[in-house]
């Protein structure tokens, strides 16, 4: 999938907090790949995996991510 740009506000979240075990995990995209996971489904996009790249745009006021999506059908 290539990788798209997303509005940060368009985003729901599926982790309330960010943590060091699942962030350093072999499945964690930390290491992996450099796009943060989306899915798309009904409508809304919801952040699978890459909270921490979120945050670091955020932190930088960027309003935009580079992620990609995943699109699910009903």
């Amino acid at each position: 999938m290539p990788p798209q740009q997303v509005r940060l506000n368009q985003l729901i979240t599926t982790k309330a907090t960010l943590d060091l075990h699942s962030l350093l995990a072999e499945d964690s995209t930390f290491f992996g790949d450099l796009f943060p996971h989306v899915v798309s489904w009904r409508g809304n996009l919801y952040l699978e995996d890459g909270l921490h790249r979120a945050v670091r745009v955020a932190l930088h006021q960027r309003s935009l991510l580079h992620v990609r999506v995943l699109e699910l059908k009903d």
